[in-house]
């Protein structure tokens, strides 16, 4: 299963039994990272204080905000929070992504797992601002520096800075080892166009050219202020062909240099806009990013800290869409983080782990893979867009690694993994069935979530997620769990004498999704206890099943092993569920419920 995210004893100790006390918490920037945190706590009664440069009315009139594309696991979380008219958006649904790399690989496309959705932030934000102020949410418009940020750390437990502009850029250090440049890599162009008159069978794909040395475009339906639209990108190498903006200063230039640019460098994306006209006087955008990953905690003059939030601490190039997702899935591991702290202090250490923890469990993988890219396609990517193009099962995994770029890792960048990948995927086009499809109706049947541990003879951990668990005898006691054939693991697995089973606590989906990643060490930050014959076993887990291998069957393109329970534990606590490729809480049926 795709797995993800991590909670571990660092995050869990200083949780109560009164995870529910209201706290006083401060939220800086209404973008989608602090919008959706600050809706959360809210929700959750917590007492916050929302901090915004502008009204409600002052962004839905003003210019865009950004480019954005929410894919499904990011939507899921975010739906629930969403104003009205995002929810009535599906006319403006994507539903796959088409690439062309000029001069290397031929045009292909490949369907999303689950559709996208592209709405204007300023629709959004404007939603969620009337809804924190409608429920009572207090509002502070406010230019906010560093001395408010005093001011708001005086009288709150905890003070979150979701915005990266001006002085308060400098709060948060640059993370050098992980920040890889120190300039923009590219220069980034974002217009909306009303929408082709003419209906085309591909108006529901992103799609994306990939020009070696130019840059990169891409464009994608979406829901503007004045209703459908179609929002093109700009993504140029600097001092190259699409490195020209630098003398446009009206939203008419604008839009004319973006025509004149489709037209000298994609004539055939050119014939499709030849007569477009901007949404709206704000449908214009841009701008110069450097990417960068700065230290999480804020130290301010007087001592106190702060944490930082989204694209205040990672921030990515427009290149791969990530953004949007990127802030939604921060706040959502926030949001969990706070609730499971209680009434414990919201200190250094706490920070750091709650940040460490977003970013084994997620940010490193979109981090990576845009970064990657902004340096250029390298002989694997070539070579694996080449090959998508004849085989429709690989298509599909590289664009699911836009929805989950975890999935995409290590064979979008390790040469021999890739070979292996390749023909994994050209074989299972001789599967009697569509093994997506097959993989989402198996997904109906909703499951815990595991993390299986070992210890290899020279001492090594090992850990991987997994679903495929299920009690088979009670006397003896015997438990089996399936791993794939082709789990980069598994040897480690054949070796060992024994493994654990670990059912995870529903707060700790941080740990499946950090244990379902290529991560070289799955362990770090993460709190063990030594099993039988010194396998790690996972602190804070709703049980633990120690077990000798017993017995391996071959089945199909998996592995069952059987394990003879020897020791056990379990503890009061939900589980995590998987169902429908997401994550889920357990609660009583309304048949039963008291």
């Amino acid at each position: 299963m795709s797995a993800a995210a991590g909670a571990t004893a660092g995050a869990t100790a200083g949780a109560t039994a009164g995870a529910t006390a209201e706290r006083r918490v401060a939220v800086v920037g209404a973008g989608e990272a602090g919008m959706q945190l600050a809706l959360g706590l809210q929700a959750a009664g917590h007492a916050v204080t929302l901090v915004s440069d502008r009204s409600a009315e002052e962004i839905l009139d003003g210019p865009i905000l950004s480019s954005q594309c929410l894919f499904g696991p990011a939507l899921s979380v975010q739906r629930p929070l969403d104003p009205d008219v995002v929810r009535d958006a599906e006319a403006v649904r994507i539903t796959a992504i088409g690439i062309t790399v000029h001069g290397h690989a031929p045009a292909w496309s490949a369907a999303l797992e689950r559709p996208a959705l592209s709405v204007d932030q300023r629709i959004k934000v404007h939603g969620w601002l009337r809804q924190f102020e409608d429920a009572g949410g207090e509002v502070r418009l406010q230019h906010a520096g560093v001395r408010e940020l005093e001011a708001l750390a005086a009288d709150h437990d905890l003070v979150v800075v979701g915005t990266g502009k001006g002085e308060l850029s400098q709060v948060f250090a640059t993370d050098r080892a992980r920040s890889p440049y120190d300039r923009p890599r590219r220069v980034c162009a974002v217009t909306y166009v009303d929408p082709d008159p003419i209906e085309r069978p591909d108006d529901d794909t992103l799609r994306l050219h990939l020009l070696p040395g130019v840059g990169e475009f891409f464009t994608f339906p979406g829901l503007t202020v004045g209703g459908p639209c179609r929002m093109l990108v700009f993504e140029g190498v600097p001092g190259g062909p699409m490195d020209r903006w630098d003398d446009v200063t009206t939203p008419a230039e604008h839009l004319e240099r973006s025509l004149d640019l489709l037209a000298d460098v994609l004539p055939q994306e050119a014939k499709r806009f030849a007569d477009a006209q901007l949404t709206d006087p704000g449908a214009v955008l841009r701008g110069r990013i450097t990417p960068i990953v700065r230290n999480p905690v804020g130290i301010l003059p007087s001592g106190a800290r702060v944490l930082g939030l989204g694209d205040a601490v990672v921030l990515n190039d427009p290149l791969t869409g990530q953004g949007s997702n990127n802030a939604t899935i921060a706040a959502q591991h926030y949001l969990d983080a706070i609730e499971r702290r209680g009434a414990g202090a919201f200190d250094e250490e706490w920070m750091r782990h709650t940040f460490e923890e977003y970013w084994r469990a997620w940010a490193q993988w979109p981090t990576s893979w845009t970064n990657g890219l902004l340096g250029g396609l390298g002989a694997v990517q070539q070579r694996l867009l080449r090959e998508a193009a004849d085989h429709p099962t690989l298509a599909q995994a590289v664009v699911g690694g836009f929805e989950d770029p975890r999935t995409l890792f290590p064979w979008w960048t390790d040469a021999s993994a890739a070979e292996e990948y390749v023909r994994v995927k050209a074989a299972e086009e001789d599967a009697p069935f569509d093994l997506r499809d097959l993989r989402s109706a198996l997904g109906q049947f909703a499951t815990g979530v595991t993390v299986i541990t070992t210890l290899t003879p020279d001492g090594k951990r090992v850990g991987v997620t997994a679903n495929s668990f299920a009690s088979v005898s009670l006397d003896p006691p015997l438990v089996l769990w399936c791993p794939s054939k082709h789990l980069r693991s598994l040897p480690h697995f054949a070796q060992a004498t024994h493994f654990a089973v670990n059912v995870l606590a529903s707060d700790q989906h941080p740990l499946s999704r950090q244990f379902g990643s290529a991560a070289t060490d799955k362990f770090q930050g993460v709190a063990v206890t030594e099993g039988v014959a010194g396998v790690p076993v996972l602190d804070g887990t709703v049980a633990t099943f120690e077990c000798r291998t017993v017995a391996r069957h071959d089945a199909g393109d998996h592995v069952v092993y059987i394990g003879e329970i020897e020791q056990y534990a379990a503890r009061p606590g939900a589980p995590l569920v998987f169902h429908a490729g997401a994550y889920h809480d357990t609660a009583a049926h309304r048949s039963v419920a008291s």
